[in-house]
């Protein structure tokens, strides 16, 4: 398969969901691949590095795939994206429906590798949930609100109407979500099952300081100083 070839089929896989590397970023990705490695292989690879990368360094996506200009216009009260297939990332997570004592619990479970079924405690194995966005303790649980980053660098809050599986306290900061035809209200989007897909990933600088400065944040709110 030629080098042409190769950047078309890795960039239909991408595209297919919903990312659109730019060009710079292809070309690198291309120079560090091996020629005997299957197709298959290099496309789930260029999707893993471009989960696990920042959105607005990555990524060229044409005007339908990023925010509005006036998103944040809140004198727009209800309207519907039409044509919007935004790919965003995750820069912050707070559960609405939680105490901030419950969300600093939250955080420790996920600290150590634990989510809960029921009252029963469940040990996560560490596996592949960095891609699938299911490693967290409480994802889908309550509402959250979470802040949202398109590739141009535009930054959005958004609210879950409604459960969306993956989202939750302890999913990885700099995960990517395709948002499709959202609605928003106010300057706000409004997650729905129906237009949010988690894709997952994370990028580890931002998870690292989330984590650190969430938590400590939070048990300062609560009186308690964080003696890790």
């Amino acid at each position: 398969m030629s080098t042409d070839e190769l950047r078309t089929a890795i960039t239909t896989h991408l595209q297919s969901k919903s990312l659109y590397p730019s060009p710079t970023w292809l070309t690198t990705f291309l120079s560090t691949a091996r020629p005997s490695t299957p197709l298959p292989a290099l496309q789930q690879t260029a999707l893993f590095r471009l989960l696990t990368s920042d959105l607005t360094t990555t990524l060229s996506p044409p005007p339908a795939a990023l925010f509005p200009a006036n998103i944040h216009d809140a004198t727009i009260a209800s309207r519907r994206l039409d044509s919007h297939v935004v790919p965003v990332q995750v820069l912050d997570v707070e559960d609405l429906s939680r105490s901030r004592w419950a969300q600093v619990e939250a955080l420790e479970a996920a600290e150590r590798g634990e989510t809960t079924k029921g009252r029963e405690v469940v040990r996560v194995v560490p596996g592949e949930e960095g891609l699938s966005g299911e490693e967290n303790a409480g994802a889908g649980k309550g509402q959250h609100k979470v802040l949202l980053q398109d590739a141009k660098g535009t930054q959005v809050y958004g609210f879950e109407l409604g459960a969306v599986e993956g989202i939750g306290v302890g999913m990885n900061i700099g995960a990517k979500l395709v948002l499709r035809e959202v609605l928003v209200a106010r300057g706000l989007v409004l997650l729905e099952p129906g237009t949010v897909t988690v894709l997952g990933g994370k990028i580890e600088g931002l998870q690292r300081e989330w984590k650190e400065g969430r938590k400590r944040a939070l048990m300062q709110a609560v009186g308690i100083e964080d003696a890790s």
